[in-house]
């Protein structure tokens, strides 16, 4: 019987997903052919350690790859990469906003004043059979002080113990060169990028000379400007404090997100979250065009504040001024409305 080359070849095809069949892992992953060397090394009656050896990994590496994928017994390397390629799709879904009855159980102990660590435990004790159940201690953490990973209310945190708005890290844990508990812009709901509904904003900060800076905060729908009066060289205290007075001028319906790059300006970013209810959402690192509102609107200031200019020296009064003279001009993007015009026109449709 004969058959043609592509009718063969379609037929021998792995039944893979396109998106985990063409999925490449970073460098620092397994790859493909590493899972076949620790399948092979298996079949031969080799040590763990062993196989890590010969592959250069850590052995803890090679433990956790065979103890995730059925053991010694019954590992294999294609089932292993398919579910590696699952477990790295983005965005994640957070626990609690998945599954109601979770959540509402988790609300309700809060509420008793239970700590976090207590709730896990005892869910995991009242229900060993149940694993949907089961939410560590670490998650109700998350979905309490990052908005955007959980679904529960900012006003829970009155309910730990402390009282704080924020975890202190213990020990001798250092944060150099990562800003903590960021929601990446992967997790930002899709009517921010299409700019249907208003009060989405983008953040940065322009520099000038002797370490000056002003903050800038541009609306996507409208493209109106507030601009930040930071006196002391943009600190994180500063930004911080002079955000959440820009966004308390503003009303309700304005005030649903930020976006900004990951500058350590940004490094207290969910006490704003928490004082303000606005969820704050990180662009992926050297990805300008991601905040591309604030870009071209940076570039629109420049006219009133020039590179090289002293920004310490501009007064409040004067940042008011440029915000007027800007959110005064008319845009070709907005049909010649200025964004004045545009922004009344979405309040008076939203209320």
């Amino acid at each position: 019987m004969s058959r043609s080359w592509w009718t063969v070849n379609t037929a021998l095809r792995p039944t893979v997903p396109t998106q985990e069949r063409l999925w490449s892992p970073s460098l620092s992953r397994l790859q493909m052919s590493e899972r076949e060397e620790i399948r092979a090394g298996i079949a031969r009656g080799e040590t763990l350690t062993a196989i890590a050896v010969r592959l250069g990994r850590s052995p803890s590496t090679v433990c956790r790859e065979v103890a995730a994928n059925g053991g010694r017994a019954h590992y294999r390397a294609v089932r292993a990469h398919r579910q590696a390629a699952r477990n790295a799709r983005r965005p994640k879904h957070a626990k609690l906003a998945q599954h109601v009855k979770l959540g509402r159980v988790v609300t309700e102990l809060l509420e008793e004043l239970w700590s976090p660590e207590q709730i896990a435990n005892r869910l995991r004790r009242e229900h060993p059979d149940d694993p949907m159940m089961w939410v560590s201690h670490e998650t109700i953490y998350q979905s309490l002080y990052v908005q955007g990973r959980g679904a529960l209310k900012r006003e829970l945190v009155k309910c730990l113990r402390t009282g704080r708005a924020q975890r202190r890290p213990r020990g001798r844990t250092t944060t150099r060169g990562r800003i903590p508990d960021m929601v990446m812009i992967s997790e930002r709901p899709p009517e921010v990028e299409d700019r249907a509904v208003p009060g989405h904003w983008e953040g940065d900060l322009i520099q000038g000379c002797r370490h000056s800076f002003v903050g800038t905060l541009v609306e996507r729908t409208s493209r109106y400007v507030l601009l930040l009066h930071l006196p002391d060289h943009g600190s994180v205290e500063t930004v911080n404090a002079a955000m959440k007075k820009a966004i308390g001028r503003l009303p309700a319906e304005l005030t649903r997100s930020v976006t900004w790059d990951q500058g350590r300006e940004m490094y207290r970013h969910a006490d704003f979250t928490i004082a303000t209810g606005v969820q704050v959402y990180f662009c992926d690192p050297r990805s300008p065009w991601q905040r591309g509102t604030n870009e071209n609107t940076n570039g629109l200031l420049r006219q009133f504040m020039p590179k090289g200019t002293d920004l310490g020296c501009l007064s409040p009064a004067d940042l008011r001024s440029i915000e007027r003279k800007l959110n005064g001009r008319p845009r070709k993007t907005l049909g010649w409305m200025t964004p004045r015009e545009k922004l009344t026109e979405l309040i008076a449709a939203t209320g």
